[in-house]
């Protein structure tokens, strides 16, 4: 059984027991491998700002990440969720870039999850003149984002 058979068979298992009977449809990317979930119900995952598809995401990570031979990760989403707030991180992550640029002065963004830590660092990172890092000790950290000296 192949990585995605096994992934698909867990999150069945795991949305059964949550009494959600959604789609599963797993995709690998080049920089990702996909869990999109789809159907009747999804929305249940959504409420409190995702926190319970932030869960799934977590669990998969957890149980299958050494499988993958390469830095890539499970995203998790439902009903394009996911693709929507990565866009607006990403939209914030450029703008406080801007802001930096303009003013010299550091931006801060968060408190954010591990998960759109990486999203703004990998946005930050697609420009050599800025940089970002993170701060706090918690499981939510402020990014910072500014002009590399």
């Amino acid at each position: 059984m192949d990585l995605q058979q096994r992934v698909t068979g867990f999150m069945r298992g795991v949305l059964d027991a949550m009494g959600l009977p959604l789609e599963v449809h797993v995709i690998e990317e080049r920089d990702a491998v996909r869990v999109d979930l789809k159907g009747q119900g999804g929305e249940e995952l959504l409420r409190r700002k995702g926190e319970t598809l932030d869960a799934l995401q977590h669990i998969v990570n957890t149980a299958f990440k050494r499988e993958l031979t390469d830095d890539r990760r499970f995203i998790v989403d439902c009903m394009d969720y996911r693709r929507g707030k990565d866009a607006e991180l990403r939209q914030m992550a450029r703008f406080l870039m801007d802001k930096a640029r303009s003013s010299g002065a550091s931006q801060e963004m968060g408190p954010l999850n591990p998960y759109a830590r990486r999203v703004v660092h990998l946005t930050v990172a697609e420009d050599a003149a800025m940089s970002s890092e993170s701060i706090g000790d918690a499981f939510l950290k402020t990014v910072i984002i500014s002009v590399r000296r």
